[in-house]
């Protein structure tokens, strides 16, 4: 399930029939590459201007509107800059962001698909890199997991989650999610099925606000 979500919730009431106690998985598959997610994703640039294969190795200043694919050749999960008219560009930047190293401190716009961690890596080793900018990608396909209740991307206002404050898509059922708090008692009062979630470093909510759908 993703755990970085893009909404802030605020406090509009109290009330919870019942409060639930769940440790969230912070790896959300096919999200950051090389950092703290269970299945990642990357787009690596290298300090060094070349390669052995001579490719460029300058890193990119990436913005609004740029393009990327998949690129299995440092990575099974792994994206490559692309130009937006090429065949094997999948994604567009919706927001190019600042790096993070703590996955749940990312939050990017409504309808991301898809968070790469872009990571200048030193010596070639993308593994080793630091984060340099976190693209929120949107699906070039019409295929969007990241919209509310279709399953995926950031944990959103909308989705729904499983008894394990796992994202699942709405039409499978699960509790649907009326708000993300700092704490459950901030949850308005319709929440009759809250989720109160262990710390994480930079997750803006703490508590899953979620009534059954």
């Amino acid at each position: 399930m993703s755990v970085h979500g893009s909404t802030r919730a605020r406090s509009i009431g109290t009330g919870a029939a019942r409060t639930r106690s769940v440790l969230m998985d912070c790896a959300k598959a096919g999200l950051l590459f090389a950092l703290v997610l269970g299945a990642t994703t990357a787009c690596d640039t290298s300090s060094s201007s070349s390669s052995s294969s001579g490719v460029d190795r300058k890193p990119k200043e990436w913005k609004t509107g740029d393009c990327a694919g998949p690129d299995t050749s440092k990575s099974k999960d792994g994206y490559q800059a692309l130009d937006c008219d090429d065949p094997k560009a999948t994604i567009k930047a919706l927001q190019v962001k600042d790096g993070e190293i703590f996955a749940g401190a990312v939050e990017c716009p409504a309808g991301t698909d898809e968070i790469i961690s872009v990571k200048v890596s030193f010596g070639g080793d993308a593994g080793a890199g630091l984060p340099s900018k976190t693209i929120c990608g949107r699906n070039l396909s019409g295929e969007h997991p990241g919209d509310a209740g279709m399953g995926g991307g950031q944990l959103v206002v909308g989705d729904c989650v499983d008894d394990q404050a796992k994202e699942v898509a709405c039409a499978s059922g699960g509790s649907k999610v009326l708000a993300l708090a700092k704490t459950v008692e901030e949850c308005p009062a319709e929440s009759d099925d809250p989720i109160k979630l262990f710390p994480s470093p930079g997750r803006p909510y703490d508590a899953i606000c979620t009534t059954k759908a």
